[in-house]
């Protein structure tokens, strides 16, 4: 039975891909039609049109999930479709993606840029690229940069610690994480915070690395907000659990004295 949250849910389903989003339902009718219902009421009803998210981030949140679970490509090809439909550019994807590798790792980010390739073509989109992106200075110094404009103190904090048992991880987290990827042209630097938050909670294995981002998503300007929106979505892509403890980690580094 149709009732406000399930007319509620599928507008905003409908506002990403109407005629994908109808297909999507429509093939549950006859083996699950309780999990339409879910889809459209819980998913959609009550987490995608709660406001203080808009539906461009939110977007962004649910692709660096799906990429960083790895899992669940038929989802990210609709998503990947509905960040298109919503406002996002086919550079911001593929920087979401740069962006989750660093944190889920390259099988995760190639099996990403295979999806975005196929969305990609199916709609006869192309991307421009700026071919001198790589060769922007000394990569060191950028990241250095990066890390002291975004993580600050706690970032500086996890490089350091690394400094008597492995140093070099340490460079590569400057070198590569900030230097060659965080400092990229392209995606703004809130969005890249939370397509990093999503992929932490998401995969539900990195806690501290969780509590360095969201400390660095209220630097680049997030919300509290923001931050909590982003980590409540994640119950619908990877479970009630992963984002219960992303909230907890939120809550701790919203409640404690700023390290900076």
């Amino acid at each position: 039975m149709k009732n406000e949250r399930y007319e509620a849910g599928l507008k905003q389903l409908r506002a990403l891909d109407a005629a994908a989003a109808d297909g999507v339902l429509s093939s549950l009718e006859t083996i699950a039609p309780e999990m339409a219902r879910f889809i459209v009421e819980f998913a959609y009803g009550d987490v995608y049109a709660r406001p203080g998210l808009d539906l461009k981030s939110r977007q962004i949140a649910t692709v660096a999930a799906l990429v960083a679970l790895g899992n669940a490509a038929p989802r990210l090809q609709f998503h990947m479709g509905a960040a298109l439909n919503v406002g996002c550019s086919p550079r911001e994807l593929i920087e979401v993606i740069y962006v989750v590798t660093v944190f889920a790792g390259f099988p995760a980010g190639l099996n990403g840029i295979r999806v975005a390739e196929e969305v990609f073509r199916e709609r006869n989109i192309s991307v421009s690229w700026d071919r001198d992106e790589p060769a922007r200075g000394d990569r060191h110094e950028r990241g250095l940069k990066a890390l002291a404009e975004i993580s600050r103190v706690s970032g500086q904090d996890v490089v350091e610690s690394l400094s008597d048992i492995a140093p070099d991880m340490g460079d590569f987290i400057v070198d590569f994480s900030y230097g060659d990827v965080l400092s990229r042209r392209g995606l703004d630097l809130k969005s890249k915070e939370i397509a990093v938050i999503s992929a932490c909670v998401a995969r539900g294995t990195m806690t501290p690395q969780l509590r360095v981002h969201i400390r660095a998503a209220l630097n680049v300007g997030c919300t509290q907000e923001e931050i909590t929106e982003t980590i409540m979505q994640m119950a619908v892509y990877s479970g009630f659990p992963s984002a219960l403890n992303g909230l907890f980690a939120a809550r701790e580094v919203f409640e404690a004295p700023s390290p900076d």
